[in-house]
């Protein structure tokens, strides 16, 4: 009775927190089905129909489906190469012990202190100069660029947790500093490889001032966070097609999360991150 009393307000807090998350989303996704007088007359009430009609006008309004083509194309590309750079860089900065390997990490470090919006004009000169501009091809190599920090500082902090005398035992049996790498250390760190998945796909996917400068409102190359906006001008403000194309955009960020929670909650449960 006592402990129960004692968790009365932590239960009181959770309870609101997910009253407080609950209702938008409930909100969000009734008015996904209803029409504007529906959303602004009833903004609570039921839907009068589960029809897929204001799904399928954002659909092709918006031309949606070539947008989460680009959108998925940028995200997975993106996602592999920061993978491929992060992991290397972690793996040699977590296994380094001098004054050099603790200079380099702090530059990596540094980039959380750039502002998203200070890099735009040098990455636009960027783009120009090397003839990528409007394209999805500079974006697939920026975005690695911008969560290289982020990427590196969380995987250095898992690497670090590995036993040294599990790179000493592959040693022994041959293993190449790649083998060590591929064999020993990611396996080992696949909550943080998780983490870092699951963080920077929310961010590629999100992303919307680089993706509406670099790759521009052309409907064959935007993603879906530039298609998206598109559908208020389009349809004159019908807020429950807006809803429905936001709901439709979501889906993919469920679908990951959903994948990937259970590994990124390893990661969270065993401390392994020490920022």
């Amino acid at each position: 009775m006592k402990l129960s009393k004692r968790w009365l307000p932590a239960h009181i807090l959770v309870w609101s927190y997910a009253v407080l998350l609950i209702v938008p989303l409930y909100y969000f996704l009734a008015s996904a089905f209803k029409t504007n007088d529906e959303i602004f007359a009833h903004p609570f009430a039921l839907p009068a129909s589960f029809g897929f009609g204001n799904f399928r006008t954002a659909f092709d309004s918006a031309d949606l489906g070539l947008a989460v083509v680009n959108s998925t194309l940028v995200t997975v590309l993106s996602l592999v190469l920061t993978l491929a750079l992060a992991l290397p860089a972690a793996f040699a900065l977590a296994r380094s012990s001098g004054r050099l390997a603790s200079a380099v990490e702090k530059v990596f470090s540094l980039g959380f202190l750039i502002p998203t919006f200070a890099a735009l004009f040098p990455t636009f000169l960027l783009a120009a100069a090397t003839g990528l501009f409007h394209t999805r091809t500079f974006m697939v190599l920026f975005l690695p660029a911008t969560a290289m920090p982020l990427s590196v500082v969380i995987l250095v902090q898992f690497m670090r947790t590995v036993p040294k005398e599990m790179e000493e035992a592959a040693r022994i049996d041959g293993a190449s500093t790649f083998a060590v790498l591929r064999h020993v250390y990611v396996p080992m760190c696949t909550p943080g490889i998780a983490t870092v998945l699951l963080l920077n796909f929310l961010t590629f996917w999100n992303e919307y001032l680089y993706s509406l400068v670099i790759v521009g409102p052309d409907p064959a190359q935007r993603t879906v966070q530039v298609a998206l906006p598109t559908l208020k001008s389009i349809t004159g403000t019908d807020y429950g097609v807006l809803t429905a194309g936001t709901v439709l955009t979501l889906v993919p960020v469920w679908v990951v999360y959903t994948v990937l929670q259970r590994r990124m909650q390893q990661a969270l449960v065993s401390g392994a991150v020490k920022m």
